[in-house]
């Protein structure tokens, strides 16, 4: 007959009554065969009362109290004299004690997994004295186990990986459950596994829980995921015993176990001819079910005529085919070009390998289209040489472009402007020959760089580019000069023979071997007695004294023309001037002063007596300005003189006038006073002592009566004008009048022997006013010799 939950409950109980019944009995009997427990002062016994621990059943249901034991005394008579007490553990809160009888009751449902057992200790006391009559005993109260706890999986859920295609009985996790029931009373504790979802993929060992797979070459790309259901069963899966499930999730793994396949045989692609060079053309995908590094693909163009046309990469994260142009298309060349592509895995899995080859091949066809493109040159660069003497209109040279198209439209010639500001050439529309339009010169401009545009006749916005190189061949057109301005200078003490100057040339033309450049004096000059020139052959020349004895008063500067010839075909010359200074010199040879003026001072002051006659003159100058400006301050009146011309000045008021013009006052005295005469100014940078540096005064102006009319006239006119500026204006007035008191400054005249102007005192302005003395200077012919 099979019982029930409730019914095997109670019968446990039942059977745990009974044995606690047996120990009480037991207990009593070894109590009552104990020798009596003598009270003090009297010879003490052996102990009457012994036992070991109770046990009562736990989780208990019952409305009443539940009996846990007896204590008993051989000294108990059963009169009342006698009375128990309990401590311990649970005394009075759990357990209770009848003082009479020394039954032991538990008033509370004991959980064996919260506490396993209690400790307390009894004692028998004499009522009247309540003194011991037994010595006291500690006792244990243990609770008697019942399967009330299922297994469960502290763990859980689980997940667990595997991968697919493995054997059957290929471990993939283990699962564990745990019973808080004592595992060491009956079959409580003892846990079998069993798979209550899952199969027939996966299977559980009942002992260990361990969770293997069921079935051969589960395959991820079929089913990828599982979800499974474990029990754990105490009473060693019996009925009557408690359960606890998990889940657990399992996912298959990938492995190589696919191929790559192309979706198509062929592709077919159209790209235009004029697409760039490593433009992407097309993309192509082999189709692989594998997921992460066994999806990995390397594609290679295995055959084809566009090898050396075309490459193809693989894109890292779509895994996908990139077809680029490695050279440029040409529609006219060729007009399509076909691939053999093939595709394969990286990592090929050798237990798959019988699947299949892991690799495939497709065609691509790919198809150029035409596109209008512009005229091309023969060449990218045309390098071209013309002398700078050439002659304008002169061919210089060809380029010729052409249309790559089929339809071969005519080509029309340009130069870009933009890169011949100068307009230097021209270029014929029709034929592309290159001529000069203007003089070369190779010193402006050694080299040309222009661009040639070449423009289909059919579609002008078709325009291609060449460039053109143009080289200026040099010619001996420029003559030598000298080196820099030099500024010479002889001492008056020199020697004959001394060196005073080391010249050298400068030539702007280039010629192939170099420079040489030959020096030598004019014919003029050969023959002075001052000075000669030596020829060092090396592209200088040294200037020599012929005699001692320079004196400045006599001639203070010497005008040397020096003859340079080149050594161009045919050679080139020029005359250059060295003015040479004569200077009153140190020791040492070194220049002190070489002023002409020096010599008009009286003889024999030292220099100290000329600074003390110069600072004399200094101070004089200063007092005298001293009393000047105070005599004008005491002469200033602090108030205006009724009969002083107050008409003279414009005073400012802070009043809002005609504009700007009206906010500071002026000297009306100009105006009415026109007859000003200019006086004659000497030069500051002359001494006025040296008379041949004098200058022709200027002439008086005569008496401006134009102006005077003119100024009038515009006066009415603004009187009468209502949109003038008010009466306190300042006019002004940009009239030129009858001309310059400078009168002409022409020079082209200056050179004639009519002229009545002397320029003789240039010479003694310094080397800066060299070219201006030897143009206009007279007396060359008599410095030098």
């Amino acid at each position: 007959m099979k019982l029930g939950k409730v019914e095997f409950y109670h019968f446990l109980q039942l059977i745990a009554l009974f044995l606690c019944f047996s120990g009480m009995s037991q207990a009593e009997l070894t109590r009552s065969r104990s020798k009596p427990y003598f009270q003090s002062g009297r010879p003490r016994t052996k102990r009457s009362w012994v036992w070991n621990q109770f046990f009562v059943l736990e989780e208990y249901m019952g409305s009443d109290p539940l009996y846990v034991g007896k204590l008993h005394s051989d000294v108990d008579k059963g009169d009342g004299s006698i009375k128990y007490i309990l401590s311990g553990e649970g005394a009075s809160s759990i357990f209770i004690i009848d003082e009479n009888t020394g039954d032991i009751h538990a008033t509370k449902r004991l959980d064996r997994e919260e506490q396993a057992y209690y400790t307390l200790r009894a004692q028998a006391l004499d009522r009247l004295t309540n003194k011991p009559v037994e010595p006291e005993s500690e006792f244990v109260i243990k609770i008697q186990d019942i399967n009330d706890n299922e297994p469960k999986f502290l763990d859980g859920p689980y997940t667990a990986g595997v991968p697919e295609m493995s054997p059957v009985g290929t471990s993939v996790v283990q699962v564990t459950a745990t019973d808080a029931d004592d595992p060491t009373y009956g079959n409580s504790a003892r846990v079998v596994y069993s798979i209550l979802q899952g199969q027939p993929y996966f299977s559980v060992e009942p002992k260990t829980g361990v969770i293997k797979t069921a079935l051969p070459n589960m395959d991820r790309e079929a089913k990828d995921q599982y979800l499974l259901v474990i029990q754990a069963k105490d009473m060693v899966g019996q009925n009557g015993g408690l359960s606890g499930t998990t889940s657990v999730t399992v996912t298959l793994t990938d492995v190589n176990d696919n191929p790559p396949r192309f979706p198509r045989r062929s592709y077919q692609y159209n790209v235009p001819e004029s697409l760039p060079v490593a433009s992407v053309v097309a993309r192509i995908k082999a189709a692989d079910a594998d997921i992460g590094a066994n999806a990995e693909m390397e594609y290679r163009i295995v055959d084809g005529d566009g090898l050396g046309i075309f490459k193809i990469s693989v894109d890292k994260e779509t895994q996908e085919g990139i077809i680029t142009i490695q050279k440029e298309l040409d529609f006219e060349a060729k007009t399509s070009y076909t691939l053999r592509i093939e595709a394969a895995n990286k990592d090929a899995d050798p237990r798959f390998l019988s699947l299949g080859p892991f690799s495939d091949t497709t065609t691509v066809k790919i198809i150029v289209e035409d596109v209008d493109e512009p005229p091309v040159f023969s060449s990218p660069l045309y390098p071209m040489e013309v002398s700078e003497a050439t002659q304008v209109g002169n061919i210089i040279g060809t380029v010729a472009a052409h249309d790559p198209d089929s339809s071969n439209s005519p080509v029309r010639y340009s130069i870009d402007r933009n890169t011949d500001l100068e307009r230097y050439f021209n270029i014929d529309a029709n034929s592309g020959v290159i001529t000069t339009a203007k003089s070369l010169d190779r010193e402006t401009n050694a080299v040309h760089n222009i661009t040639v545009l070449a423009m289909e006749s059919q579609n002008p916005s078709q325009v291609g580019r060449g460039y053109v190189a143009i080289t200026i061949l040099d010619i001996n057109d420029n003559a030598p000069e000298f080196a820099m301005d030099y500024e010479t200078t002889v001492c008056e003490n020199a020697q004959p023979g001394q060196v005073i100057q080391k010249i050298s040339a400068v030539d702007k033309d280039e010629p192939s071997n170099g420079h040489q450049f030959y020096f030598s004096l004019t014919t003029d000059a050969t023959n002075n007695h001052n000075f000669s020139l030596k020829d060092n052959k090396d592209n200088t020349a040294s200037i020599l004294t012929r005699r001692n004895g320079f004196r400045r008063q006599e001639q203070s500067v010497y005008y040397l023309p020096i003859f340079i010839v080149d050594s161009g075909s045919p050679s080139l010359s020029s005359t250059n001037t060295l003015t040479i200074r004569v200077c009153d010199c140190d020791a040492d040879g070194v220049a002190q002063t070489c002023n002409a003026e020096a010599y008009v001072l009286p003889a024999g002051l030292s220099t100290g007596a000329l600074i003390a006659i110069l600072a004399c003159v200094l101070t004089l100058l200063v007092l005298i300005l001293l009393i000047v400006t105070m005599r004008r301050r005491k002469k200033e009146p602090l108030i205006f003189d009724e009969e002083r011309d107050i008409r003279e000045n414009i005073v400012r008021y802070d009043d809002e006038g005609g504009g700007e013009e009206d906010t500071e006052a002026f000297d009306m005295a100009a105006l009415r006073n026109l007859n000003v005469i200019r006086d004659t100014k000497t030069r500051r940078d002359v001494t006025p002592e040296i008379q041949f540096l004098s200058r022709p005064a200027f002439k008086s102006i005569p008496d401006n009566v134009i102006f005077r009319e003119f100024i009038w006239e515009r006066l009415k006119e603004a009187d009468v004008d209502p949109g003038a500026p008010p009466y306190d204006s300042l006019q002004t007035y940009a009239f030129e009048g009858n001309g310059s008191v400078a009168e002409s400054l022409s020079s082209l005249d200056s050179i004639s022997s009519n002229s009545d102007q002397n320029y003789d005192y240039l010479s003694d302005w310094g080397p800066r006013f060299k070219r201006l003395a030897d143009m206009y200077g007279t007396g060359q012919e008599s410095l030098y010799s």
